[in-house]
Protein backbone atom coordinates (compact mmCIF):
# COMPACT_ATOMS: atom_id res chain seq x y z
CA UNK A 1 0.00 0.00 0.00
CA UNK A 2 2.82 2.36 0.93
CA UNK A 3 4.70 1.62 -2.30
CA UNK A 4 1.58 2.35 -4.36
CA UNK A 5 1.12 5.66 -2.58
CA UNK A 6 4.71 6.62 -3.36
CA UNK A 7 4.32 5.75 -7.07
CA UNK A 8 1.24 7.97 -7.24
CA UNK A 9 3.76 10.82 -7.36
CA UNK A 10 6.50 11.54 -9.87
CA UNK A 11 9.67 13.58 -9.64
CA UNK A 12 10.29 16.45 -12.04
CA UNK A 13 12.78 14.24 -13.87
CA UNK A 14 10.15 11.53 -14.38
CA UNK A 15 7.68 14.11 -15.65
CA UNK A 16 10.31 15.38 -18.06
CA UNK A 17 10.87 11.85 -19.38
CA UNK A 18 7.14 11.41 -19.99
CA UNK A 19 6.78 14.67 -21.92
CA UNK A 20 9.94 14.72 -24.01
CA UNK A 21 8.56 12.29 -26.58
CA UNK A 22 5.86 14.79 -27.62
CA UNK A 23 7.72 17.96 -26.62
CA UNK A 24 11.46 17.48 -27.33
CA UNK A 25 12.29 21.03 -26.22
CA UNK A 26 10.76 20.71 -22.74
CA UNK A 27 13.24 21.31 -19.91
CA UNK A 28 13.24 21.34 -16.13
CA UNK A 29 13.57 25.13 -16.31
CA UNK A 30 10.43 25.34 -18.46
CA UNK A 31 8.42 23.29 -15.96
CA UNK A 32 9.65 25.45 -13.10
CA UNK A 33 8.80 28.58 -15.12
CA UNK A 34 5.22 27.35 -15.60
CA UNK A 35 5.00 26.66 -11.89
CA UNK A 36 6.27 30.15 -11.10
CA UNK A 37 3.63 31.58 -13.46
CA UNK A 38 0.93 29.80 -11.45
CA UNK A 39 -0.22 27.39 -14.16
CA UNK A 40 0.73 24.23 -12.26
CA UNK A 41 0.96 23.60 -8.54
CA UNK A 42 2.81 20.36 -7.78
CA UNK A 43 2.78 19.18 -4.20
CA UNK A 44 5.93 19.25 -2.11
CA UNK A 45 7.48 16.49 -0.07
CA UNK A 46 8.48 17.22 3.55
CA UNK A 47 12.03 17.77 2.28
CA UNK A 48 10.83 20.25 -0.36
CA UNK A 49 10.98 18.15 -3.51
CA UNK A 50 8.25 18.61 -6.14
CA UNK A 51 5.78 15.72 -6.35
CA UNK A 52 3.73 15.55 -9.56
CA UNK A 53 0.56 13.54 -10.06
CA UNK A 54 -0.76 12.15 -13.35
CA UNK A 55 -3.25 15.04 -13.30
CA UNK A 56 -0.33 17.49 -13.16
CA UNK A 57 1.25 15.82 -16.20
CA UNK A 58 -2.00 16.07 -18.19
CA UNK A 59 -2.26 19.72 -17.21
CA UNK A 60 1.27 20.27 -18.50
CA UNK A 61 0.34 18.56 -21.78
CA UNK A 62 -2.61 20.91 -22.15
CA UNK A 63 -0.40 23.96 -21.58
CA UNK A 64 2.34 22.83 -23.93
CA UNK A 65 -0.10 21.89 -26.69
CA UNK A 66 -1.87 25.23 -26.36
CA UNK A 67 1.47 27.00 -26.75
CA UNK A 68 2.76 24.85 -29.60
CA UNK A 69 -0.42 24.32 -31.63
CA UNK A 70 -2.23 27.62 -31.00
CA UNK A 71 0.59 29.96 -29.92
CA UNK A 72 -1.44 31.22 -26.97
CA UNK A 73 0.14 33.46 -24.30
CA UNK A 74 0.20 32.10 -20.76
CA UNK A 75 -2.43 34.56 -19.51
CA UNK A 76 -4.92 33.12 -22.02
CA UNK A 77 -3.99 29.52 -21.19
CA UNK A 78 -4.30 30.29 -17.48
CA UNK A 79 -7.79 31.70 -18.05
CA UNK A 80 -8.76 28.57 -19.97
CA UNK A 81 -7.42 26.36 -17.20
CA UNK A 82 -9.36 28.30 -14.58
CA UNK A 83 -12.53 27.77 -16.61
CA UNK A 84 -11.79 24.06 -16.88
CA UNK A 85 -11.07 23.85 -13.16
CA UNK A 86 -14.47 25.43 -12.46
CA UNK A 87 -16.20 22.52 -14.17
CA UNK A 88 -17.16 19.57 -12.03
CA UNK A 89 -16.28 17.15 -14.82
CA UNK A 90 -13.85 18.76 -17.27
CA UNK A 91 -13.76 17.05 -20.63
CA UNK A 92 -10.72 15.37 -22.11
CA UNK A 93 -8.07 17.50 -23.72
CA UNK A 94 -8.47 17.62 -27.48
CA UNK A 95 -5.47 18.39 -29.65
CA UNK A 96 -5.54 18.93 -33.40
CA UNK A 97 -3.20 16.77 -35.51
CA UNK A 98 0.31 18.16 -35.58
CA UNK A 99 1.08 16.88 -39.08
CA UNK A 100 -1.19 16.26 -42.05
CA UNK A 101 -0.62 14.76 -45.46
CA UNK A 102 -1.69 16.65 -48.57
CA UNK A 103 -4.74 14.43 -48.92
CA UNK A 104 -5.70 14.95 -45.27
CA UNK A 105 -5.38 18.71 -45.60
CA UNK A 106 -7.49 18.81 -48.78
CA UNK A 107 -10.22 16.72 -47.16
CA UNK A 108 -10.22 18.47 -43.77
CA UNK A 109 -10.21 21.97 -45.26
CA UNK A 110 -12.74 21.10 -47.98
CA UNK A 111 -10.62 22.55 -50.77
CA UNK A 112 -9.34 21.31 -54.12
CA UNK A 113 -5.86 20.91 -55.54
CA UNK A 114 -6.06 24.15 -57.51
CA UNK A 115 -6.80 26.32 -54.47
CA UNK A 116 -4.15 24.60 -52.37
CA UNK A 117 -1.64 25.11 -55.17
CA UNK A 118 -2.42 28.83 -55.21
CA UNK A 119 -2.02 29.03 -51.42
CA UNK A 120 1.40 27.42 -51.74
CA UNK A 121 2.39 29.68 -54.65
CA UNK A 122 1.71 32.78 -52.52
CA UNK A 123 3.31 31.37 -49.38
CA UNK A 124 0.14 31.08 -47.31
CA UNK A 125 0.79 27.41 -46.53
CA UNK A 126 4.06 25.55 -46.97
CA UNK A 127 4.63 21.78 -46.83
CA UNK A 128 7.54 20.51 -44.77
CA UNK A 129 8.94 17.17 -45.93
CA UNK A 130 5.65 16.36 -47.62
CA UNK A 131 3.49 17.23 -44.58
CA UNK A 132 1.66 20.30 -43.34
CA UNK A 133 2.20 21.46 -39.77
CA UNK A 134 1.06 24.08 -37.29
CA UNK A 135 -1.76 26.33 -38.46
CA UNK A 136 -1.89 25.05 -42.07
CA UNK A 137 -5.38 23.61 -41.65
CA UNK A 138 -6.84 26.77 -40.10
CA UNK A 139 -5.15 28.95 -42.71
CA UNK A 140 -6.53 26.78 -45.52
CA UNK A 141 -10.05 26.91 -44.06
CA UNK A 142 -9.97 30.68 -43.65
CA UNK A 143 -8.61 31.25 -47.14
CA UNK A 144 -11.33 28.97 -48.54
CA UNK A 145 -13.98 31.00 -46.68
CA UNK A 146 -12.57 34.28 -48.01
CA UNK A 147 -12.67 33.05 -51.61
CA UNK A 148 -16.44 33.05 -51.34
CA UNK A 149 -16.21 36.84 -51.16
CA UNK A 150 -13.97 37.07 -54.19
CA UNK A 151 -10.70 37.27 -52.25
CA UNK A 152 -8.08 34.98 -53.78
CA UNK A 153 -4.69 33.84 -52.41
CA UNK A 154 -2.94 36.50 -54.52
CA UNK A 155 -4.92 39.18 -52.63
CA UNK A 156 -4.11 37.62 -49.26
CA UNK A 157 -0.36 37.59 -49.86
CA UNK A 158 -0.29 41.12 -48.41
CA UNK A 159 -1.38 39.71 -45.05
CA UNK A 160 1.48 37.21 -45.15
CA UNK A 161 3.94 40.05 -45.75
CA UNK A 162 2.60 41.95 -42.72
CA UNK A 163 2.85 38.82 -40.55
CA UNK A 164 6.47 38.28 -41.60
CA UNK A 165 7.29 41.87 -40.63
CA UNK A 166 5.57 41.46 -37.26
CA UNK A 167 7.49 38.22 -36.64
CA UNK A 168 10.72 40.13 -37.32
CA UNK A 169 9.63 42.80 -34.81
CA UNK A 170 9.00 40.14 -32.17
CA UNK A 171 12.36 38.53 -32.89
CA UNK A 172 14.07 41.88 -32.36
CA UNK A 173 12.19 42.43 -29.09
CA UNK A 174 13.09 39.07 -27.54
CA UNK A 175 16.68 38.92 -28.84
CA UNK A 176 18.15 40.34 -25.56
CA UNK A 177 16.30 37.66 -23.57
CA UNK A 178 17.51 34.91 -25.90
CA UNK A 179 21.11 35.97 -25.31
CA UNK A 180 20.86 35.52 -21.55
CA UNK A 181 22.64 32.53 -20.06
CA UNK A 182 20.52 32.14 -16.93
CA UNK A 183 18.09 29.21 -16.45
CA UNK A 184 14.61 29.88 -17.76
CA UNK A 185 15.70 32.56 -20.24
CA UNK A 186 14.28 30.69 -23.23
CA UNK A 187 10.96 30.11 -21.48
CA UNK A 188 10.79 33.80 -20.56
CA UNK A 189 11.55 34.84 -24.14
CA UNK A 190 8.89 32.44 -25.41
CA UNK A 191 6.26 33.96 -23.15
CA UNK A 192 7.24 37.53 -24.03
CA UNK A 193 6.93 36.63 -27.72
CA UNK A 194 3.43 35.29 -27.11
CA UNK A 195 2.40 38.40 -25.19
CA UNK A 196 3.67 40.70 -27.94
CA UNK A 197 1.92 38.53 -30.54
CA UNK A 198 -1.37 38.84 -28.65
CA UNK A 199 -1.03 42.62 -28.40
CA UNK A 200 -0.24 42.92 -32.10
CA UNK A 201 -3.33 40.87 -32.92
CA UNK A 202 -5.45 43.13 -30.71
CA UNK A 203 -3.98 46.21 -32.39
CA UNK A 204 -4.61 44.74 -35.84
CA UNK A 205 -8.23 44.01 -34.94
CA UNK A 206 -8.79 47.53 -33.60
CA UNK A 207 -7.27 49.16 -36.68
CA UNK A 208 -9.24 46.89 -38.99
CA UNK A 209 -12.52 47.68 -37.25
CA UNK A 210 -11.74 51.40 -37.53
CA UNK A 211 -10.88 50.98 -41.19
CA UNK A 212 -14.09 49.10 -41.94
CA UNK A 213 -16.13 51.82 -40.24
CA UNK A 214 -14.44 54.34 -42.56
CA UNK A 215 -15.27 52.23 -45.62
CA UNK A 216 -18.91 52.07 -44.55
CA UNK A 217 -19.00 55.79 -43.80
CA UNK A 218 -19.75 55.34 -40.12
Amino acid sequence: MGAQAVRAFMSIGEVLAQLQGEFPDITVSKIRFLEGAGLIEPQRSPSGYRRFTHKDVERLRYILRAQRDHYLPLRVIKSQLEQRDALTEPGPIQAPPVKMTREELLKSAGIDEELLGEMEAYGLVTPVAGHYEGEALEVARKVAALTRFGLQPRHLRAIKVVVEREAAMIQHAVAPLMRRRKPGAIAEADEVAREISGLLQDLHNSLLRDGVRGVLGR
